[in-house]
């Protein structure tokens, strides 16, 4: 199945959705988290483009970054996984990157799983 290129528009209505449900104390809408989080996704992989790193944030997407060695098989060397909010919160500022690390909400692996230079990808 083929990736579906999230539009503009689509991305920043779904952001402004979970932030309006986060700023209420709700849980953001399932569809609006998901489409924030490909959305913040994409703009990495076009900020950052290559394959030496795999950025997952679980259950809604993943992306290969970075320039560097290509990865072709089996789990790559480098690899930084955190929760829906969390990557929201670092792509859009709302976090760094040096206190989602040292809080534990990223899990990061590999030489080249560092994203501070690259984030965040909105003000």
């Amino acid at each position: 199945m083929a990736a579906r290129r999230i539009e503009t528009g689509d991305g920043r209505g779904a952001l402004a959705a979970v932030a309006a449900a986060v700023a209420a104390g709700e849980r953001p809408p399932r569809t609006a988290h998901a489409t924030s989080v490909r959305y913040l996704l994409q703009l990495l992989a076009e900020k950052a483009p290559g394959n030496s790193v795999e950025v997952r944030v679980p259950p809604f997407g993943a992306a290969q970054v970075i320039q560097g060695p290509r990865h072709t098989r089996g789990t790559p060397p480098n690899v930084v996984e955190m929760d829906p909010q969390t990557w929201i919160d670092l792509a859009t500022g709302s976090l760094s990157w040096g206190e989602a690390a040292a809080s534990g909400r990223v899990h990061a692996s590999g030489v080249r799983a560092d994203l501070a230079g690259v984030l965040p990808l909105r003000p």
